[in-house]
């Protein structure tokens, strides 16, 4: 309820400034706790440049969760650190919002260059003046788009392209984002589940051991989850099992 509030409250304070600016009147709008008045800060197009920034601010926050998941690498972060819980027989532990933030951290990790890029390029000119919005945009999408290319497999593009009954691009910037979008979270599915697959195995190894065990000794009645998960952790941990993995899992994006 509190970030569905902000927002609203956000896009009432841009709608407020462009309608207050396109009258042509000084715009005030008072809310609760909020007062805006931009009386005396400018003559021409300021207040309207301010709005728009402002409105674009909103719009940005409110498509980053969109961005985040389709654009960068969190899918596959996220997939592979909720396989390990489960190859490791619990549930719940670590907890949802362990994992999410976990591979939330991991993603900024991962994109530091392409964000840095976005923001020397894109984000710093644009509000120093010097750019217009569109080529902002523009900008902003490039270091994003170079990143999914280096990441997305060609039968996966083949597949989108052929999906969309478009021409066949000849070179990668013929290539839509409508299309390459899908088709690199269709590749990173794929990596996340082969990478998921193999950290599998050991502890499917640990779990036939356990059950065979408890089959030649006759503790059929012994459930063998009681047994192998305490023999899974202690093995997780001693092989530094989160270093490994973390380590492994950001090699796949060089």
């Amino acid at each position: 309820m509190s970030a569905r509030r902000t927002l609203l409250t956000g896009c009432a304070l841009g709608l407020g400034l462009v309608a207050g600016a396109a009258a042509g009147a000084e715009p005030v709008l008072s809310m609760p706790g909020i007062q805006v008045n931009l009386a005396g800060a400018g003559q021409g197009g300021g207040e309207i440049s301010s709005a728009i920034k402002i409105l674009l601010g909103l719009t940005v926050l409110s498509l980053a969760p969109a961005i985040l998941m389709s654009m960068t690498s969190f899918v596959r972060i996220v997939i592979v650190l909720s396989m390990l819980r489960h190859a490791l027989g619990m549930q719940e532990t670590p907890p949802n919002t362990v994992i999410v933030s976990l591979a939330l951290f991991l993603t900024f990790f991962t994109m530091t260059p392409a964000l840095t890029e976005v923001n020397t390029k894109a984000l710093q000119p644009f509000m120093a003046g010097s750019l217009t919005a569109e080529k902002a945009v523009q900008g902003a999408i490039l270091p994003l788009r170079e990143f999914m290319v280096r990441q997305t497999r060609e039968p996966d593009l083949a597949l989108m392209v052929e999906l969309a009954k478009a021409e066949q691009p000849r070179t990668m910037d013929d290539i839509s984002m409508v299309q390459l979008i899908p088709a690199f979270m269709l590749s990173e599915l794929r990596a996340a589940f082969q990478i998921g697959f193999v950290i599998f195995l050991p502890f499917l190894l640990v779990d036939l051991i356990v059950s065979s065990a408890l089959m030649s000794l006759g503790m059929m009645m012994v459930p063998p989850a009681s047994i192998s998960l305490p023999l899974k952790i202690l093995m997780f941990v001693l092989i530094d099992g989160w270093n490994l993995i973390v380590r492994a899992l950001l090699g796949t994006f060089v």
